[in-house]
Formats: C-alpha cells, sequence, structure tokens
C-alpha cells in the first residue's frame, strides 16, 4: 500500500485555509496553562478550520471541546498534528460515521513520538548552536550576536513549521482515505487509543514527584518510607497521587480547587518533615 503525503484539496479545506492555522499556531507557547497545557493554543489556530467545517453552532461546540482537550508537544512542530487533525476534522463533516474519537487517539498518540524528535532537534541541537555563536559574538560587543541568534534559530524553525503544516494535511487526507479504503482503520484506532494512554501515563510519571522524606527505623538501618515503597514498587506513589486527582475530578471539583489542595498539602508536608523534594 501506497501513501502520498502530498496535500489534495478534495472538500472545503484550501491552502489558505491551512496558512491561517500557521500563522495562528506561531503563540500557541502564550497560551499554555498547568490545567491542560497547550490545549487553548492548539484550538485557537483550529478556530478558522473548524468554523469552516461546521456551519452549525452545535457542531461547532462540539468540536471546539474536542479540540480543547490535554495537549503538549515540541510547539515548533505543533502544525503536524494540526494538519492531520484538519484532515480528520475534513473528513468527520462529511462522513456521518466517523468516530471521533479516532481524531483524539492520533492526536495523543504523536505527542510522545514527535515531542522527542522535536525537543532533541530544537532544545537540544538548534537552540545551542543558535546561542553558542549568538553568545560568541555578543561578548565581544557585536550587534550581530543577537541577530545571528535569532536568524539561526528562527528561519529554521518558521521553514519547518510552515512545511508541518501541510505535510500534516497531506497525511491525514491521503494516508486516512487509504487505511479507510483497506479496511484497517479500526485497527489502526485502537492502537492509536493505547499509544495515546500510554503517552498520558508516562507523562504524568515524568513530570510528578512524591517523595516520602520520613525514616523509619534506626541508625545505618534507616530507611525512608519513599525508598521502602519504591522497593515494591517504583513510582506506587505517584500512582495513588495519580488516583487520587482522577477520583476527585470524577466528583466535578474544580482544577483550580485540587491544585490549590495539592499545594497545601505539599506546604504542610514539607514543613513536618515528612514530605521532601
Amino acid at each position: 500500500m501506497s501513501f502520498k503525503i502530498q496535500p489534495q484539496y478534495k472538500g472545503k479545506i484550501t491552502k489558505k485555509d491551512l496558512q491561517k492555522v500557521f500563522w495562528r499556531s506561531i503563540p500557541t507557547e502564550h497560551l499554555w496553562n498547568y490545567e491542560r497545557m497547550m490545549n487553548v493554543g492548539y484550538t485557537y489556530a483550529m478556530i478558522p478550520i473548524l468554523k469552516k467545517l461546521y456551519p452549525k453552532k452545535e457542531d461547532l461546540s462540539a468540536a471546539l471541546t474536542r479540540n480543547l482537550e490535554v495537549y503538549n508537544v515540541t510547539p515548533y512542530i505543533i502544525t503536524l498534528p494540526e494538519g492531520i487533525a484538519t484532515a480528520m476534522e475534513e473528513l468527520n463533516a462529511s462522513d456521518p460515521n466517523f468516530d471521533t474519537e479516532s481524531i483524539s487517539a492520533v492526536k495523543l498518540a504523536m505527542m510522545g513520538p514527535l515531542s522527542g524528535v522535536g525537543d532533541a532537534f530544537f532544545w537540544g541541537t538548534l537552540r545551542i548552536l543558535a546561542t553558542g555563536v549568538g553568545t560568541s559574538l555578543a561578548l565581544q560587543g557585536n550587534i550581530l550576536g543577537p541577530i545571528l541568534f535569532l536568524l539561526i534559530f528562527d528561519v529554521p524553525h518558521f521553514i519547518i513549521r510552515y512545511i508541518m503544516t501541510f505535510l500534516g494535511y497531506g497525511l491525514g487526507s491521503n494516508v486516512i482515505d487509504k487505511l479507510k479504503q483497506s479496511g484497517i482503520m479500526d485497527k489502526v484506532m485502537e492502537y492509536a487509543s493505547i499509544m495515546g494512554i500510554m503517552v498520558v501515563g508516562g507523562m504524568t510519571m515524568s513530570m510528578s514527584k512524591v517523595n516520602f522524606v520520613t525514616k523509619i527505623g534506626s541508625g545505618k538501618g534507616a530507611q525512608t518510607i519513599q525508598n521502602l515503597l519504591d522497593g515494591i514498587a517504583p513510582g506506587l506513589a505517584t500512582l495513588a497521587l495519580f488516583g487520587i486527582m482522577y477520583w476527585m475530578l470524577k466528583k466535578k471539583m474544580n482544577p483550580l480547587l485540587i491544585m490549590l489542595i495539592v499545594l497545601i498539602v505539599s506546604i504542610a508536608g514539607a514543613y513536618f518533615n515528612v514530605l521532601g523534594v
């Protein structure tokens, strides 16, 4: 089975629409939040697409809610999942039997792999290269220092960001169409859902930390509660924290209130020498 990634504008979406996604993706990080990370910036870029595809208010509302799910990826390549999502939203608008959950599944499945590649290139390579050149000139009082830093980093960044918009739409419109024709679309969506859950789980583990510093025993044989828990199952405390957070959300508690509770418990735990860094 061969796949073409060159965009083919067969439906409502045009090149101009994708260019709007590109321009509106630039302030993504300005809209970052602790509750759902890049979800607002992601949806902001998608608004022109969604308004064009869903003229009915209830359909547009459902699409906006769907796109406001938690999302986080290297910001400079966020246009790739946005392009793919654009193609999938276009298919959904024209096919009443389209599974909207597959849009979220594909988005989530891409978070980990894309962030791994994007962070390594932009943060670990390009930024260091740009900083090295810019700083060496700036230390000599040369005005070219900050200028070259911006050029070395942003010229490749904007080129890649722009290309990824159309690459994503091409992948979404052509590959998904081929998958539907081959009859393996359901399997792909199932695997994408599994991958998405794994990515969210791994992200929860890497971004959350619980450390019980209270010691049990005396002398050299004394161990912290955290060491004992890690001996049973590493990450058990983090898993318990995740379970409590999930239970609170299921009870319809306000996320801001949950964060406030966590903050208060953390400060109290540190004060009484129960929790530590």
